[in-house]
């Protein structure tokens, strides 16, 4: 399967929505579902207003 976002994308993104703790060493299992969604829906709205740009 190939990969949609790069880790590093992922990881500022949970930056800006502060649990980016949870994920320093790589490892996304403490993420909570919420906080999973809210990561997407952050990654929806960025692509969003790329494509708008």
């Amino acid at each position: 399967m190939a990969k949609l976002m790069s880790d590093r994308f992922k990881y500022e993104l949970a930056k800006e929505l502060g649990f980016a703790h949870k994920v320093q060493n790589g490892d996304w299992g403490n993420v909570t579902t919420r906080e999973a969604g809210s990561l997407v829906k952050a990654a929806i709205r960025k692509a969003q207003q790329a494509m708008r740009s």
